[in-house]
């Protein structure tokens, strides 16, 4: 099983960008289909964006889409979230998560289905 780590979060102004990162340990990585989740205070944690195995698929929360792309490198066993024309509501810790899967072509859009979990990093959008 992979371990994650998340980096990249910060404090930016309404209309910046941030790239986050999400590193994973282990040789699997490959076969694992990636999302990536946010949490704001006193909020249930909700779906951002999940990408498949080899990253040939991808699906977005109506929120974010247009201002965020999500994108792998198996090669370096990392997943990335760039997150443009970001809003005070894009405030929110968050995480990055990951679930072995035999479907090369199958994405995951709930917290539930997701074994692997990272510790999370905030990102705060200033107004």
């Amino acid at each position: 099983q992979v371990q994650l780590v998340e980096s990249g979060g910060g404090l930016v102004q309404t209309g910046g960008s941030l790239r986050l990162s999400c590193a994973a340990s282990g040789r699997t990585f490959s076969s694992y289909a990636m999302g990536w989740f946010r949490q704001a205070p006193g909020k249930e944690r909700e779906f951002v964006a999940a990408i498949s195995w080899i990253g040939e698929i991808t699906y977005y929360a109506d929120s974010v889409k247009g201002r965020f792309t999500i994108s792998r490198s198996n090669a370096k066993n990392t997943m990335s979230l760039q997150m443009n024309s970001l809003k005070p509501e894009d405030t929110a810790v968050y995480y990055c998560a990951g679930v072995r899967t035999y479907d090369s072509g199958r994405i995951y859009r709930v917290a539930y289905e997701y074994d692997t979990w990272g510790q999370g990093t905030q990102v705060t959008v200033s107004s």
